[in-house]
């Protein structure tokens, strides 16, 4: 079994699962059909296709490396009559996550489409986003293409947090959280539904069910905790 592991990093991110109108929210870490779409976007598969529904079996877990502070941006748009002419202006809401470090996992039992996946996340068909058109992937994105089943992987994974963020913890190693399908973890603390597997993308008639999410955790190493030396050796004194 092959795993895809991918680093959602950048100054904002947005993952709404349930946002209406002129106010327009964010999870507090990426959801499921989000990443479906991203993978759709780099296959070139359409909204409205059929084919969407087979990326919905692959196994999907996330580890928050880093969280994100909540953002509120504030819009204005406008409104315009079907004549053309304007009609009034409005406020929306938009929330974001700001300086927000994901580490996604993917994988199936089929390596052939973990293979095609992988090639398409590299030369990718549409542009892929974070979950907004104004939030585009950065460049380093993509971690690689590993051997090996999704825990495993996750747990060999080095933290993915900035530098800054690591600093503020003076433990050798630090628990991460985990979101990820059922099952993918033999061990989990808690599960609960979530609507965010995708039925249609269709603009027309948007579509998303119900799945179960599991949570853990997992404990990584900080490479930025150094550990005080504590041996003491009497004659290293003597001259002072």
């Amino acid at each position: 079994m092959k795993t895809i592991l991918l680093k959602f990093a950048g100054p904002m991110q947005s993952w709404g699962t349930d946002s209406h109108f002129e106010t327009r929210h964010t999870d507090l870490y990426p959801s499921k059909s989000a990443v479906v779409g991203l993978i759709g976007a780099a296959l070139g598969i359409r909204r409205d296709d059929e084919a969407i529904k087979e990326l919905e079996k692959i196994k999907f877990a996330i580890r928050i490396d880093q969280e994100g502070s909540l953002l509120k941006d504030y819009h204005i748009a406008r409104k315009y009559k079907p004549t053309g002419d304007f009609d009034r202006t409005y406020v929306t809401e938009r929330y974001y996550l700001e300086d927000a470090v994901f580490v996604v996992a993917i994988s199936h039992e089929d390596n052939n489409l973990i293979e095609k996946i992988y090639e398409a996340l590299k030369r990718p068909y549409f542009q892929m986003f974070l979950g907004r058109r104004s939030t585009p992937v950065l460049a380093d994105f993509i971690l690689g293409n590993f051997d090996g089943d999704i825990s495993s992987i996750l747990e060999k994974c080095e933290w993915q947090a900035k530098e800054y963020y690591r600093k503020r913890y003076n433990k050798s190693q630090k628990s991460l959280d985990v979101y990820c399908d059922k099952g993918v973890f033999d061990k989990t603390d808690r599960e609960a539904l979530r609507q965010d597997k995708v039925i249609s993308f269709s603009k027309k008639n948007r579509q998303f069910s119900f799945r179960y999410e599991a949570h853990t955790k997992i404990y990584v190493k900080n490479s930025m905790f150094e550990a005080e030396d504590t041996d003491h050796n009497i004659f290293d004194l003597v001259g002072e």
